[in-house]
């Protein structure tokens, strides 16, 4: 059982006057968006940022770029993200497929209705629903809400979640109980980002300096351990 009043609603409100405006996902071009969206699979974002850094100091942050590129120079600039080689087929595919079917155009990969754009992008070798989402999201601009590890970690701390919930279960909870608008998409995956590096981390939370914890059932029940 929560707290009176905490719903996901309400987490929005309590975390936005907390932390304020992100304005995040740090991109330049939507293009570099989907890139970030690929590299930072498995790793943290200070290691993509410096693969981004390569790409741009060698040209390379366009499709075309990248689609001409041989795979092992590719390979090697993004080395810092991890998985280098397996990111680096991942990109060459989505580059060659935006080249050759959409004109080199986030915008018409991302075209049609929202359904439609999420199951292109999902049918792209090593693309799974969270990088669809934060592709069709921060690239795109449509409003598809990004679940990530963090959201079930602090919604199931909170007592919204159970945290076994599916990907699909979780997201279209979120899609449901919020209005449909992109600005408010982007802000509150962005908080729950900034929340969890803060305060709701996996190992030793910082439940007491935490906006949410009045309603949190985890800091109630102690908020030591991981979860």
């Amino acid at each position: 059982m929560t707290a009176a009043g905490c719903d996901i609603q309400s987490v929005f409100r309590q975390l936005e006057a907390h932390f304020g405006q992100q304005q995040w996902w740090p991109a330049e071009t939507p293009f570099e968006v989907i890139v970030g969206a690929i590299l930072t699979q498995n790793t943290a974002w200070t290691n993509v940022e410096k693969a981004i850094a390569n790409l741009r100091a060698a040209g390379a942050l366009s499709p075309t770029a990248i689609r001409r590129l041989p795979i092992g120079e590719l390979e090697l600039l993004i080395r810092p993200a991890g998985f280098f080689r397996q990111k680096a087929v991942r990109l060459r595919h989505v580059t060659t497929v935006l080249v050759e079917h959409y004109a080199g155009s986030v915008e018409n990969l991302c075209a049609g209705s929202l359904d439609e754009a999420r199951r292109r992008l999902l049918a792209l070798p090593g693309i799974g629903p969270e990088t669809a989402d934060s592709i069709l999201l921060y690239a795109a601009h449509r409003p598809s809400f990004v679940v990530d590890a963090y959201t079930r970690r602090i919604f199931a701390r909170l007592g919204l979640l159970a945290g076994t919930e599916s990907y699909e279960v979780v997201r279209t909870r979120f899609m449901s109980e919020l209005p449909t608008d992109v600005p408010l998409f982007n802000e509150y995956h962005a908080l729950i980002v900034t929340l969890a590096k803060r305060h709701c981390r996996k190992q030793r939370p910082d439940c007491p300096a935490c906006p949410l914890c009045p309603v949190c059932r985890h800091a109630r029940r102690g908020g030591l351990t991981s979860g």
